[in-house]
């Protein structure tokens, strides 16, 4: 079959098809400062969140390729939105890393659990007898407003790090999320206070990150081992990717129609400054782009390795993911100097886009300076620190 006759997958039409509908969608997010419940509901029955649940647990087994092809196409329609929905699936993944016992009491019957995962390790827990007592703050849980569990991470007194999962109705949710971007990813705080986990719910964080976790065995041949931090932080940069080019996309239709003021008629087409402005991001886009398909196809390759990836793919997936949302930032800065101060306007996804991608450019991960230094050591052979994020 050649590359013309070859039909879209199912999951390419799918997204296709929701890219005008988030984008009508998006000013009401914003507005809900949450995924309106049509978007979830389009997610939830197309099986958007068992796109990474291997077969064994009634889920559909994608790749990452095919996953974040998704999330990318997804980003072009809302930004918010498909942060919000990558996140949701991609926690369901990470819960299958999990113990055996938990995977069983979660995904009952075929469910995929929504969990929100804010992952610094700002709790306490306290080991008692079958489990922990857990309290702590956490902020950034994208996605708490449609929730059904929680991962928290918290500091095991006497000992590191451990991931423990609540149910949604044994936390409080403080309502904190009002920001300049991704508003309707509706990451608000999460709040727990002495709530009891049962150690089945829990896992050391480093078993996780470092060693072959308790829920690979039951999944073998999947992406169930894949490194979780690189994997993370890839899934994280393809919505800014797919944000710059849904403006690409949308600049350029908008300076066909635009008639530039004070200019006696001229389409802002005719300019030579709008020539000069689409031609530098059409190469940014392209860049963003051709970094972040090298970094899919790294993951590919290297992530059946799972916890024996070697620290170089570890800092070279790090260092693309803060790559494409550096890329995908000044693509989309280049683009709104040229745009005129009508695209200000609440209803013109540009204004949209740039405050979108400048909030998830202050992602830790994300910070350049940072994600090119670990980079650079990494290259020098030098051994990587835990705030290194790999």
């Amino acid at each position: 079959m050649t590359a013309a006759t070859v039909t879209p997958d199912r999951w390419t039409v799918w997204a296709d098809a929701q890219i005008p509908r988030l984008a009508e969608r998006a000013q009401a997010a914003e507005a809900l400062r949450s995924l309106p419940p049509e978007t979830l509901e389009d997610a939830a029955r197309a099986g958007f969140f068992a796109m990474l649940a291997p077969r064994s647990l009634s889920g559909e087994g994608a790749s990452f390729a095919e996953f974040l092809d998704v999330v990318r196409r997804l980003a072009q329609g809302c930004t918010s939105s498909a942060w919000t929905l990558s996140f949701l699936a991609l926690h369901v993944w990470m819960l299958c890393k999990f113990e055996p016992e938990l995977q069983r009491e979660l995904f009952a019957n075929g469910a995929m659990p929504l969990a929100p995962a804010p992952l610094a390790p700002t709790g306490r827990a306290v080991k008692v007898v079958g489990g922990f007592r857990v309290s702590g703050r956490w902020e950034w849980a994208t996605g708490v407003n449609h929730a059904d569990w929680v991962i928290v991470n918290c500091m095991e007194v006497d000992a590191g790090p451990r991931f423990c999962v609540l149910p949604i109705g044994e936390v409080r949710v403080d309502d904190v999320w009002r920001t300049s971007g991704m508003v309707a990813t509706g990451s608000n705080t999460v709040v727990a206070e002495d709530v009891f986990v049962p150690a089945h719910r829990t896992v050391e964080a480093m078993r996780l990150k470092f060693a072959p976790s308790p829920g690979e065995a039951m999944h073998p041949g999947g992406t169930v081992g894949y490194p979780m931090s690189a994997t993370l932080a890839l899934v994280a940069a393809t919505p800014a990717l797919g944000a710059a080019e849904g403006a690409l996309e949308g600049f350029t239709t908008r300076m066909k129609a635009k008639i530039a003021a004070y200019t006696g008629g001229m389409k802002q087409s005719d300019s030579p400054a709008t020539h000069l402005r689409l031609g530098e991001a059409l190469a940014t886009v392209r860049a963003a782009r051709l970094v972040w398909e090298d970094a899919v196809r790294r993951l590919e390759r290297e992530g059946p390795r799972g916890h024996e990836v070697s620290v170089d793919t570890l800092a070279a997936i790090r260092l693309a993911a803060a790559d494409i949302v550096r890329l995908a930032n000044v693509a989309i800065n280049t683009l709104s100097a040229a745009a005129g101060a009508s695209s200000g306007f609440l209803d013109v996804p540009l204004q949209r886009q740039l405050r979108d991608v400048q909030v998830i450019r202050g992602h830790v991960v994300f910070d350049w300076d940072r994600a090119a230094m670990v980079g650079g050591k990494i290259a020098l052979g030098l051994e990587p620190a835990m705030s290194d994020l790999l």
